[in-house]
C-alpha cells in the first residue's frame, strides 16, 4: 500500500513537470514570434519614412483621395467668401451733364480689345463732358469683320444703362456732319488730368474724333468713381446683342445638360497669333516660313524679326496643343473631361490638335454643339463668334487660357467680378523648363511631374488678390505696359471684401 501510494505521487509529479515544460516552451516561442513581427514592421516603416520616393508616391497619388474631395480640388472655385461686385457711384459722383459737344470713336482690334476700349471711352466722355456717338467697330484688322455695333452689342441697352452717366446718341446730328473735327490720338494709359487738359479742344471744336480706343486710360491711380464707371460700362452696359446672348446661353445649357462640369479652353493657336508672336516651336519648316511671310506682309504689325526660341523661353508664346494636354493631365483632370475649345481655326488643323485630343478625346466645338442653321447668321463674322466663345468661357466651371491675350484677360476679369470663378493661368515661362525636360528624357510623366505642376499653380487659380503693379526696375511710360490690366483684375475698386482674406500677389 505504501509503495503504491508513493508511486502514484511520483507519477503525478512527473506528468505535471512535462506540462509545465511544454507550456513554458510554447509561450517562449509565441513571444519570440511576436517580437520578430514587431521588429520587421518597425524596420519597414523606418525605411519608408527615409525613402523620399515611397513617401512621395503615397502623398501624391491623387486618385487614392476620396472621389468627392478630388473633384473639389479640381473644379471648385477658390475661397472668396465676402467678396462681391460694388459698382455704384459714391455720394460725390456727378452724373450726366448735357452739352452740345460730341465725341466719335473708331474702335480698334479684335472683340475684347474693342470692348475694353469702348468702356474706356465711356469714362473719357464723362471726364470731358462729351456726348458719346455709338462707336464704329474695326473692319480693317486681321479678321476683316464687317459687323457694326448693333450686330455685336445690345445698342438700346447700352444707351439706357448709362443714361445716368453720359449721354449717348446713335449718330451725329445732321447739322454737325460737315463741321471741322479735332482728330486725336489720345495718349495711352492717361490719367484724369490729361483729359481735363484736353477739354481745351472744346474752345475750337464741337466734335472730337478719337482714332484709337484701346488702353486710353491708366490701370491705376484714377478716382474711384471713374473706375466704377468703367466696370458698369464693361460688365453691365456692353451686353451682347440678343442673337448672340440667346445662342451663347443655349449652348451653355446644352453643355450643362450632359450632367458634367466642363473646362473652357482658350486655345490661342491660330495662324495670326503664332505669326504675330513669332512662335514656331513644334512647327514644320514650311509652317514657320508661312508665318514669317504673313508677319512680313502685315503692315500694321510693327515687329518683323522675332527670335522664336527667346520668345518661348521668356514665356511669351502660347502653349501648343500638346503642352496643354500635358498640363491639364498633370493637374489631375481625367481623360474624359469635357473641354470646350474657345478659339478660331487651329493652325495645322487636326495634325496639331490630335496632340491634345489623344489625351483628352472629349473636345467640344461650337460646330458640334450648335446646328448649322444656328451658326449660319454668324458665318464670316469673327467678332460675333468670339462673343459666343466669351459667354461660354465666362460661364464655364474652369477657364484655362493657353496665352494671356485680350480675351484671356477680359474673361478672367469678368469671372473675378462674378465671384472669383476658377481660372487657371498657366505659368508659361515656368512650364518651358518642364516641357523641355520631358522632351529630352530628363523627366517622365507621372506623380513627380504632377506634383511639380500642381505646386507651381497653387496660387494661379483666380483667388482674390490685389491688382499687380509694374515690374520692378521698369521706369518711365514703359512701366504702364507691364502693369496688370484693370479689366483683368478689377479689385479693389469694383470688388468689395475683407482685406484680411486677400491672397497677396
Amino acid at each position: 500500500m505504501v509503495n503504491r501510494g508513493l508511486m502514484a505521487r511520483f507519477h503525478t509529479r512527473k506528468f505535471s513537470l512535462r506540462i509545465i515544460t511544454f507550456y513554458t516552451i510554447f509561450i517562449f516561442l509565441f513571444s519570440l514570434s511576436i517580437f520578430f513581427i514587431y521588429v520587421r514592421t518597425f524596420i519597414a516603416d523606418g525605411d519608408q519614412s527615409h525613402d523620399p520616393f515611397s513617401h512621395q508616391s503615397r502623398s501624391q497619388k491623387v486618385p487614392d483621395l476620396p472621389r468627392h474631395k478630388y473633384d473639389e480640388q479640381l473644379w471648385d472655385s477658390p475661397y472668396s467668401h465676402g467678396f462681391h461686385p460694388c459698382v455704384k457711384p459714391t455720394a460725390k459722383y456727378k452724373g450726366v451733364q448735357r452739352f452740345e459737344r460730341y465725341m466719335s470713336v473708331r474702335s480698334n482690334g479684335g472683340l475684347n480689345q474693342m470692348r475694353t476700349g469702348i468702356a474706356d471711352m465711356v469714362a473719357v466722355a464723362h471726364i470731358m463732358n462729351a456726348t458719346l456717338v455709338i462707336p464704329q467697330l474695326d473692319r480693317r484688322s486681321f479678321w476683316q469683320d464687317s459687323s457694326v455695333f448693333s450686330d455685336i452689342f445690345d445698342e438700346f441697352h447700352f444707351i439706357e444703362s448709362l443714361k445716368g452717366d453720359i449721354r449717348i446718341v446713335h449718330e451725329l446730328p445732321k447739322n454737325l456732319e460737315a463741321v471741322p473735327r479735332a482728330r486725336k490720338h489720345f495718349t495711352s494709359w492717361a490719367g484724369v488730368g490729361y483729359y481735363e487738359e484736353m477739354t481745351r479742344l472744346w474752345n475750337e471744336y464741337q466734335v472730337i474724333h478719337v482714332a484709337k480706343s484701346d488702353s486710353r486710360l491708366a490701370n491705376n491711380d484714377l478716382p474711384l468713381d471713374i473706375q466704377r464707371l468703367r466696370c458698369r460700362a464693361m460688365y453691365h452696359a456692353l451686353r451682347f446683342s440678343p442673337p448672340i446672348e440667346n445662342l451663347g446661353k443655349r449652348l451653355v445649357d446644352r453643355l450643362r445638360s450632359r450632367g458634367e462640369r466642363y473646362i473652357a479652353l482658350h486655345l490661342r493657336y491660330e495662324k495670326d497669333m503664332l505669326s504675330f508672336t513669332g512662335c514656331a516651336y513644334g512647327l514644320t519648316d514650311a509652317e514657320s516660313e508661312e508665318l514669317r511671310i504673313l508677319r512680313e506682309t502685315t503692315n500694321y504689325w510693327k515687329v518683323k524679326k522675332i527670335n522664336s526660341t527667346e520668345q518661348r523661353i521668356g514665356g511669351f508664346c502660347p502653349l501648343t496643343p500638346k503642352e496643354v494636354g500635358v498640363f491639364l493631365q498633370a493637374l489631375g483632370f481625367p481623360p474624359s473631361t469635357p473641354i470646350y475649345i474657345a478659339a478660331g481655326e487651329i493652325y495645322g488643323g487636326k495634325t496639331h490638335l490630335s496632340e491634345l485630343s489623344s489625351r483628352f478625346p472629349n473636345l467640344i466645338f461650337k460646330e458640334s454643339l450648335a446646328t448649322p442653321e444656328e451658326l449660319k447668321a454668324f458665318h464670316n463674322h469673327a467678332s460675333q463668334n468670339a462673343a459666343i466663345d466669351y459667354i461660354i468661357s465666362v460661364e464655364s466651371d474652369v477657364f484655362v487660357p493657353s496665352y494671356s491675350g485680350n480675351m484671356a484677360r477680359a474673361v478672367e476679369g469678368h469671372r473675378r467680378f462674378l465671384g472669383h470663378r476658377k481660372t487657371i493661368d498657366p505659368d508659361r515661362k515656368g512650364l518651358v523648363g518642364i516641357f523641355d525636360k520631358l522632351e529630352t528624357g530628363g523627366l517622365v510623366e507621372g506623380t513627380a511631374l504632377s506634383h511639380m505642376v500642381q505646386r507651381m499653380h497653387k496660387n494661379r487659380q483666380g483667388a482674390p488678390r490685389k491688382r499687380q503693379g509694374p515690374l520692378p526696375g521698369v521706369k518711365g511710360r514703359a512701366r504702364f505696359r507691364t502693369e496688370e490690366s484693370f479689366y483683368e483684375n478689377p479689385y479693389p475698386e469694383c470688388i468689395c471684401g475683407s482685406r484680411s482674406k486677400l491672397e497677396r500677389p
